[in-house]
């Protein structure tokens, strides 16, 4: 492994400053965001008696706002939402049952993530799946039919997301070895959520319980996997083999800083601000700000806009020879090139 940048490893040990959590401000955070979700869930069941689809157009806030608890759960497993640990665990715990997330399981699985991302031997765990030029090519066509479905925008950010949180959470899958403590936690959690499932269906009725959590739930869980997505997946981010690998190089410039309105960096909990947060993970999600506000240079760092966010959706495949992220027709024209430079035959005009 190589050393990075000094700029980038600096840069990692000046941000050690907005490390420290704010108990007081977490809790306000949590209030201001658990408090409206609730309401929201009630005036949309309030609606089921005037009408479903006035009832619908209270769905995007209240899936909004659980995503934003969502955050506050991730902030809880990196440990700095709060000062202590039991306040952070005992949190993350309690969100994962509304967000069907299993805390410790999800936990683990996030910190692999932090500990290789965007390095090309050592993928799989806690990121979106992605396969260089070079695999993809060299893959039978059925294995090549599989990975294109699976970038299908309507398998990523459609079915694939209900199917995790709903089905996928519901197991510890791959991650036997850790032993027993993944296992109860996942347990532990489906235990939680069975019981507030059930509590709910007995006070309002399973119908209503489905027509108002069920369209909220999908919602949020397909804008949490696109946010997950569009903060490693752009053009030119980044992904290297072991020996040119760099922590703090991946985390610098593997991932975005997602430049979103200002509302929507309220509900999504500043996580736009991702190379900030890979950076230095402890840094609480409502200071990520303040880095921007002292140190406006890093604003410009992997800056992506909403606009080209939906333009990269495209991009799926790294090509190791120019080091971005291109199409799969981009990937063929380049394998007609490749092919006609092999065997002598004059391109085309």
């Amino acid at each position: 492994m190589v050393q990075s940048p000094p700029e980038a490893r600096a840069l990692a040990h000046l941000l050690a400053q907005y490390r420290e959590p704010n108990t007081a401000r977490g809790v306000f955070e949590l209030v201001i965001t658990a408090v409206p979700f609730l309401v929201l869930w009630i005036l949309i069941w309030a609606a089921l008696d005037n009408g479903y689809w006035a009832g619908l157009l209270l769905v995007a806030p209240a899936a909004g706002l659980l995503v934003r608890l969502f955050m506050i759960q991730h902030d809880c497993g990196h440990g700095s939402f709060f000062r202590g640990r039991l306040a952070n665990d005992w949190t993350g715990r309690v969100i994962g049952v509304m967000t069907l997330t299993p805390y410790y399981y999800w936990r683990r699985n996030h910190a692999c993530h932090h500990a290789s991302s965007g390095n090309l031997d050592h993928r799989g765990l806690g990121d979106i799946d992605t396969l260089t030029v070079r695999e993809f090519l060299a893959q039978p066509r059925w294995l090549q039919m599989l990975y294109r479905l699976y970038r299908h925008p309507m398998v990523m950010f459609g079915v694939g997301p209900t199917y995790l949180f709903i089905l996928r959470h519901r197991l510890p899958i791959g991650m036997m070895v850790d032993g027993w403590r993944p296992w109860l936690s996942t347990m532990g959690t489906n235990a939680a959520i069975a019981i507030f499932v059930a509590a709910m269906i007995r006070l309002v009725g399973l119908g209503p319980f489905l027509l108002v959590h069920l369209p909220i739930m999908v919602l949020a869980a397909s804008i949490g996997v696109w946010l997950f997505y569009v903060q490693h997946q752009f053009e030119d981010t980044f992904w290297s083999h072991d020996e040119t690998w760099s922590f703090h190089e991946a985390a610098l410039h593997g991932s975005s800083h997602y430049h979103l309105p200002g509302v929507l960096r309220w509900f999504t909990a500043n996580i736009g601000i991702h190379h900030i947060h890979h950076l230095c993970s402890r840094i609480p999600c409502y200071r990520l700000p303040a880095v921007l506000r002292d140190h406006p240079q890093l604003a410009t760092v992997g800056r992506i806009t909403l606009l080209q966010s939906l333009r990269g959706v495209r991009l799926v495949l790294w090509d190791e020879d120019e080091r971005r992220l291109i199409s799969f027709r981009e990937a063929a024209v380049s394998a007609r090139r490749s092919n006609r430079a092999r065997t002598g035959l004059p391109g085309l005009c």
